[in-house]
């Protein structure tokens, strides 16, 4: 009989749990629960003797994944992968995945709530602004950009789409204005809502010249990952102009130096919470154990990012 861990420092929701139990248990799996672990040895020796892995945020070194002999399969429950040390995995055989799209509903409508509470200078006494008749960039027009961009529509926003993945006729389909590259996504758009990974040509890519030519009253929200900012040109940025602002569900390193010299013009939520809803819980646990059954039954990997 297969076993599959289910590793989670900060658990998931008892009817998460209970649906990946019963996928698993249909599937002829047994599954073992690690829940509130404080020490990274109680992860080892669970890890040793399964099969297949299930991890929220929990981080899957090489040290883990050296321990994890009969390891075949871990599935991050979530769409950020940069928890998974994916060399190891590959080193060692271990097919590694993630559940894109499960969570994506969720952040999409953290982001328009940022925009929202930027627009009315963070619910403070005086005179805010509308998203209504604003133009929004998509910046990486994939599952969460796509729900974006159809929740500004429904505030009366005009729509603008930058990605080079995706062809200028798709975009029209949905009633997007592609532009040609990132410089034009910024110049135009007075809200610009981030969806981009963080590798070697994203890191730091968003900085000062990209933000300093938005339109008066620019907002940046950011939704993806803090290394993409570029920390020193933003805080430049904001100093130069008054008008400027920047939303983010990860809070940067310079972020209380930031909040001292821009005020309510910066914001970070407490910790990165953009997938942190009872629906996207469940199911992002739901698509992890299911992925792991079709793994192991079908040969699927589908959504394998290590290779």
């Amino acid at each position: 009989m297969k076993k599959v861990l289910v590793a989670t420092e900060k658990p998931f929701a008892a009817v998460a749990t209970n649906g990946i139990k019963k996928i698993l248990t249909a599937a002829g799996y047994e599954t073992v629960l690690l829940e509130k672990y404080s020490d990274i040895a109680e992860f080892k020796t669970a890890v040793a003797e399964a099969d297949a892995l299930i991890v929220r945020s929990d981080k899957l070194t090489k040290e883990i994944v050296d321990v994890a002999g009969k390891l075949k399969i871990v599935v991050r429950a979530g769409a950020g992968y940069d928890n998974l040390d994916l060399a190891a995995c590959t080193e060692k055989g271990v097919v590694a995945m993630n559940t894109p799209g499960q969570n994506s509903n969720a952040v999409a409508e953290l982001a328009i709530g940022m925009m929202i509470y930027m627009a009315r200078n963070g619910f403070t006494p005086g005179t805010g602004a509308e998203l209504k008749g604003k133009k929004l960039g998509i910046h990486a027009y994939g599952n969460v950009g796509k729900l974006v961009a159809a929740l500004g529509k429904g505030f009366g926003m005009e729509i603008h789409a930058f990605d080079p993945f995706v062809t200028a006729d798709a975009l029209k389909k949905d009633g997007i204005v592609p532009v040609a590259d990132v410089k034009e996504l910024y110049s135009k758009c007075q809200y610009i809502s981030l969806h981009i990974p963080a590798n070697e040509d994203t890191k730091k890519s968003i900085g000062y010249d990209l933000l300093k030519s938005m339109p008066k009253g620019g907002t940046l929200i950011n939704t993806a990952r803090k290394e993409v900012v570029d920390e020193g040109g933003l805080l430049k940025a904001l100093m130069e102009r008054n008008d400027l602002k920047y939303a983010t569900d990860i809070a940067p390193d310079g972020l209380a130096k930031m909040k001292e010299s821009v005020g309510v013009r910066v914001f970070a939520t407490a910790k990165k919470m953009g997938a942190e809803t009872s629906e996207a819980n469940i199911n992002a646990g739901l698509a992890a154990a299911q992925q792991i059954v079709d793994f192991f039954k079908k040969g699927e990997r589908r959504f394998q990012v290590n290779r």
